[in-house]
């Protein structure tokens, strides 16, 4: 038998699979329909004035529990391979909060209804009981029943429904429980008391964390630079347009993929495949094969500025909680690696949730520029630093939009998928999953994995990580 692999995506789910895949002696072939590889994530380059900057599609660490990962990473990246440290803060209402809360941090900012509102609200979660099912809830309900209706309406009701676009109330309480750390006002306050050492902590967020060198994008441009040298195709500009299908002992299986190729006069290409890997979005490859998921994706658009100044701040990322703000977080690219800018340079990257063709989406360039610069003065970063370059990116299938019906829609989307006995779907797109890069490369292992030992784990893999605590704090090495 052949041993011909179509991987659909570049990402790094799609990457991993496709070196397992290269190693076991699979002939592998990747279509990815950008110009670059790594998906999400991806680091674009924008050649200014005072030099070369460096912009990733989001913010994005490294950072995993899997030591036969790290290895491969660390052999991979070598010297490239950066620690960095994160730090957080939270912009609400011109006050500024570190993430996560702090006691000292609380007293010093927190206006006084703010602190007798959590306070009251603390000493009423005593007595309430908690939902424990996290996917009968939605966000709204999980959040307040934990955190309170003071800290809810705070720091997470406007945010969360800029971020999604939608109403919190309609929006499934699965996100939250393993997207917010301190799981209620209890362990609130224990995390604001000093701390004794001891052999347990309360849970909070990666600190330190592996970046490499030249964006994080670096780590994917050098895994498909090794992927080329070994006899992978990797084929960039390529949009999948169709998929043949045939029956072998009575299943229906994918025998070949047509794509168009941007860069070539012939406009539609085949290859014969013995199995195929998709990190496409789940709702897309349903389209594809004939069915209406009716599953949806918050896109997000980015606004990339070069900095006429060493430094904005000494924050990694700053939460724009502002509901009126027309971005969610406020990034400097060198608080990673001080390479994402020129010397004496920085920059400044705003994420903007929005949906695919509406008005943020449309928006001129310029008209967008205007608008944050506003909020920018606002934060009190000089808008005037900025010599009026910049440019936009886009990616439409940023965030899995996890509303009150979507595990239901997702197992309809599964099940119909299964039924090609030789596709298996991996990857943040291609699971419906919020998930890290770290895990997505794991799916991309288990699907190589099902391949070359010839078991079925899409379940496994559809499922795979899928705790029921937060999920940064499990994947620290």
């Amino acid at each position: 038998m052949s041993k011909n692999v179509v991987i659909l995506g570049a990402g790094p789910a799609g990457l991993m699979a496709a070196w397992d895949l290269m190693e076991a002696g699979y002939q592998v072939t990747i279509l990815e329909k950008e110009a670059q590889v790594g998906g999400m994530c991806a680091t674009q380059t924008f050649k200014g004035q005072k030099g070369e900057y460096r912009f990733d599609f989001g913010g994005h660490r490294f950072i995993t529990k899997n030591p036969k990962l790290l290895a491969f990473v660390d052999k991979l990246m070598s010297d490239d391979l950066l620690f960095a440290q994160r730090k957080s803060v939270i912009r609400y209402r011109g006050r500024i909060y570190a993430y996560p809360l702090a006691l000292k941090d609380l007293i010093q900012n927190a206006p006084m209804p703010l602190l007798f509102g959590s306070l009251f609200d603390l000493t009423k979660s005593l007595f309430k009981p908690k939902p424990n099912d996290r996917s009968k809830v939605s966000f709204a309900q999980w959040i307040e029943s934990r955190f309170g209706k003071t800290l809810y309406r705070h720091f997470f009701e406007a945010y969360t429904a800029k971020l999604w676009g939608i109403d919190p109330k309609h929006l499934s309480g699965d996100w939250a429980s393993q997207r917010i750390s301190l799981i209620d006002l209890k362990d609130i306050v224990k995390r604001l008391l000093p701390q004794k050492k001891s052999n347990t902590s309360i849970r909070t967020y990666a600190r330190q964390y592996r970046y490499p060198k030249w964006g994080y994008g670096q780590l994917y441009t050098r895994l498909a630079e090794e992927l080329t040298k070994n006899g992978v195709n990797i084929v960039l500009n390529a949009e999948v347009c169709e998929f043949t299908y045939s029956q072998v002992q009575n299943t229906q299986e994918i025998s070949a993929v047509t794509y168009k190729h941007a860069n070539k006069a012939v406009e539609l290409e085949t290859t014969i495949c013995n199995f195929v890997v998709s990190t496409l979005p789940l709702n897309l490859m349903c389209t594809m094969t004939g069915f209406d998921s009716g599953l949806s994706y918050r896109a997000l658009r980015f606004l990339n500025m070069p900095m006429n100044t060493h430094d904005i701040s000494d924050n990694t990322w700053q939460y724009l909680s502002d509901p009126e703000m027309l971005g969610t977080r406020l990034q400097e690219p060198k608080r990673r690696s001080s390479f994402m800018a020129p010397k004496g340079q920085t920059s400044v990257m705003i994420e903007i949730p929005c949906n695919k063709d509406d008005e943020i989406w449309s928006m001129s360039g310029e008209k967008l520029k205007a608008r944050v610069m506003k909020d920018l003065n606002d934060l009190g970063v000089d808008p005037m630093l900025n010599n009026g370059e910049y440019f936009t990116s886009y990616t439409e299938h940023a965030y899995p939009l996890m509303d009150m019906d979507y595990q239901e829609k997702r197992e309809q989307a599964i099940t119909h998928l299964n039924q090609y006995e030789n596709l298996i779907m991996s990857g943040r797109q291609g699971t419906f999953r919020y998930i890290f890069s770290d895990t997505a490369m794991e799916m991309g292992m288990m699907a190589a994995e099902s391949i070359i030992k010839g078991i079925d784990q899409r379940r496994k893999i559809f499922d795979y990580r899928n705790e029921k605590v937060v999920i940064e704090t499990q994947s620290v090495a």
